[in-house]
């Protein structure tokens, strides 16, 4: 299978999905538990999607100035700093390691 051929299979199989909650019952949907599903299901894959582009180089778990900077943007939302200064602080914080030399 190339490259190509599971992007066109995972394209036709997403929106098979999308299709499918079309002809769902809205009394399904509608239900707490198919939501409650779904907040904690988005909430899941982005914690993932965060730790897998703080962590990942490639096959291999790489510890560097990525995690400082998400070690200071969670102390600054635990503090409710707005949004622009978390990024700011984040991205002064990694590429202050980074200059220093002590993470790559």
């Amino acid at each position: 299978m190339t490259l190509w051929t599971a992007v066109l299979a995972a394209s036709v199989i997403c929106l098979a999905l999308k299709a499918t909650g079309y002809l769902l019952p809205a009394h399904w949907l509608d239900a707490p538990r198919p939501a409650r599903v779904a907040d904690l299901l988005t909430v899941a894959l982005l914690a993932a999607l965060v730790v897998v582009q703080t962590l990942g180089a490639g096959q291999a778990v790489v510890v560097d100035a990525r995690v400082a900077a998400v070690g200071v943007a969670a102390l600054l939302l635990g503090v409710r700093a707005p949004f622009l200064v978390v990024v700011a602080g984040a991205a002064a914080t990694a590429a202050l390691l980074r200059l220093a030399g002590w993470a790559s």
